[in-house]
């Protein structure tokens, strides 16, 4: 063979392979890799048991009462907000509707937890999801006890490290969305208001929906 064609061959070869195995290596990865199960774990008779979302009961902007067994071992995505948020909200709420339009309603589930429930009643979760045009099907705008709200979004959701009570002065606002699989662990954190954390937010749903 050519000299020539044989340096050029060699030259392909050594950019080409290692570029299509780091391809191959990068779909497998986005497509088949498992996510972390996050949060506190114990090993109980050599079985490792994993932090998972407690139950909880609150009332929907329908009026509705909705609990962690309606889930139905559905995928959930949850958020922390509040109706009157003038800044971090809308933007959550807006990416938020993104991922609600990604996938056919009996795929997921999104539940919003209102950090402010003493403003946030029915009629004005109601005004909020007509407001946004939130499609209830499986979005739930959730309010209720505030002791009860914080509890959960301390001790079962894990999204801040402050400590508090649910009292007057204690008050939570986090742009996180947090992926919740089926088994009701805790899957990944995603900055909410951030479209590209919201893109793979999306990839990681759909790997959670091939996981075994």
């Amino acid at each position: 063979m050519n000299g020539k064609y044989t340096i050029w061959l060699f030259v392909i070869l050594a950019i080409g392979v290692p570029a299509g195995a780091f391809t191959a290596y990068n779909f497998y990865e986005r497509k088949f890799s498992k996510l972390p199960v996050m949060g506190p774990q114990e090993k109980i008779n050599g079985v490792i048991k994993y932090h998972s979302i407690d139950e909880f009961e609150f009332v929907s902007q329908e009026g509705k009462t909705f609990a962690g067994s309606d889930w139905d071992e559905r995928i959930v995505v949850a958020d922390f907000f509040f109706t009157t948020c003038p800044t971090i909200c809308p933007a959550m709420t807006a990416n938020l509707k993104r991922i609600q339009q990604s996938f056919a309603e009996n795929e997921i589930f999104i539940n919003s937890f209102s950090v402010d429930p003493e403003r946030d009643s029915v009629s004005r979760l109601d005004w909020y999801a007509r407001r946004f045009q939130i499609n209830g099907g499986n979005w739930k705008l959730l309010t209720g006890e505030k002791k009860d709200i914080y509890r959960l979004a301390r001790n079962s959701f894990r999204v801040v490290a402050t400590d508090g009570d649910g009292g007057e002065g204690d008050f939570i606002h986090s742009e996180k969305l947090v992926l919740i699989d089926k088994q009701k662990r805790i899957r990944g954190y995603y900055d909410g208001t951030s479209e590209k954390e919201t893109n793979k937010l999306i990839a990681d749903i759909k790997k959670l929906q091939h996981e075994k």
